[in-house]
């Protein structure tokens, strides 16, 4: 029996209003949801497809598609999940075509960290922790936010596989719930926080990476 899907409710209370608005036609409410919103759907959907040009197309195609569904938004997720999930299915699609078109990397099944610095399975109290912990980094907490760090972190998400690219753009750079993202992508909670813990973990990794070489030069 397949896992159940996480059923967790994620509803805006303004979420009414808005659906009001946009189904009397109302340019100006969704205007600004374009301005909002437009950003992250284009950060999903780069999750998936090879392009920011074929990105933006998925968010266009996404816009549209919400306005002529609108009738069918039931209110179980926020609109804001609803629309997320509309993006993700439509870059998925077109990333399938894509593929047609011309293979792309497939997704690397191998540990981005060694497996050695976790704890194992079957330990007691912290299964899959780390066993030792990662390096710190040996620099002053403003370079965190410098701009050659950022690009690095920037880098790593980009080389992530789709799957933990998407989870890790809506949890650490969209802000959203971990209850919101299983909405979104279909996913088990159990499922998100792997896919985030691996995104992370890669992530790290790179960081690691580059503070250890700039220590060393």
């Amino acid at each position: 029996m397949p896992p159940t899907r996480s059923r967790i409710v994620d509803v805006d209370p303004d979420d009414d209003a808005l659906v009001r608005s946009l189904r009397a036609g109302d340019e100006r409410v969704f205007g600004e949801l374009v301005e909002r919103w437009s950003g992250m759907m284009l950060r999903v959907a780069l999750a998936h497809v090879a392009s920011r040009a074929i990105a933006e197309e998925v968010v266009q195609d996404a816009w549209l598609t919400l306005l002529r569904s609108l009738d069918r938004f039931e209110g179980r997720s926020s609109l804001r999940t609803w629309v997320l999930g509309i993006v993700v299915n439509l870059a998925r699609s077109r990333a399938r075509a894509e593929r047609r078109a011309g293979p792309l990397p497939s997704e690397a099944t191998g540990s981005a960290v060694d497996p050695d610095r976790f704890l194992p399975a079957d330990h007691q109290r912290w299964p899959h922790h780390w066993a030792a912990a990662p390096m710190p980094w040996p620099t002053p907490e403003d370079a965190l936010i410098a701009q050659e760090t950022r690009q690095i972190i920037l880098n790593a998400i980009d080389r992530l596989p789709p799957s933990q690219r998407e989870v890790v753009i809506l949890r650490d750079i969209e802000g959203l719930t971990g209850a919101e993202v299983c909405n979104a992508l279909q996913l088990t909670d159990t499922h998100q926080r792997v896919l985030l813990h691996r995104a992370r973990s890669r992530v790290r990794h790179a960081l690691e990476q580059y503070f250890a070489a700039t220590e060393a030069s």
